[in-house]
């Protein structure tokens, strides 16, 4: 009886050993989200008129895109932009919850002048970013463009959408 129970032990352990083993870590791979050029965007200088840049945009307003904009990427050029459009002017307030890598977030209102700047939002952090005043757009651009650029809060913003084919 003995040797019977030893045997059942020993093949017991065999066996706990073998299936511990024998799993392969599962990599999950995710696909990367592109850049979609929806339209342009122009930064001007109010009151000379002259011009600061011009942003290839990707455009967020559904309420899907709104709540994930560039959450999940991993870089943006720094040519490129999300502008968020909201159907009417209201304050506003974003967070950086899964977003990996720097942004300036560019507040404007419903005639796309500039009321509010946070400079160098951190990935992932959760903090509230306010637009201080009512707001209808939001516009993300790579963290340290703002700076480069000297936006001031009398500078002024124009897009258009690209049409769709």
């Amino acid at each position: 009886m003995k040797k019977i129970m030893r045997s059942i032990a020993a093949m017991c352990l065999a066996l706990a050993l073998v299936s511990c083993g024998g799993k392969k870590e599962e990599k999950i791979l995710t696909r990367s989200i592109e850049f979609n050029k929806e339209g342009e965007l122009t930064l001007t200088r109010i009151p000379t008129d002259s011009l600061i840049v011009t942003l290839d945009i990707e455009i967020a307003e559904d309420n899907y895109a709104t709540q994930t904009g560039l959450m999940y990427r991993a870089s943006m050029e720094n040519h490129q932009a999300m502008l968020f459009i909201f159907p009417k002017e209201s304050p506003l307030s974003f967070h950086m919850k899964n977003t990996q890598f720097p942004l300036d977030l560019i507040f404007l209102n419903e005639d796309l002048k500039i009321v509010n700047v946070h400079r160098d939002a951190q990935p992932y952090d959760q903090t509230p970013l306010s637009s201080g005043k009512p707001a209808k757009y939001v516009l993300e651009v790579n963290a340290g463009l703002v700076a480069q650029w000297k936006l001031l809060p009398i500078d002024q913003a124009a897009f258009n959408r690209l049409p769709i084919e």
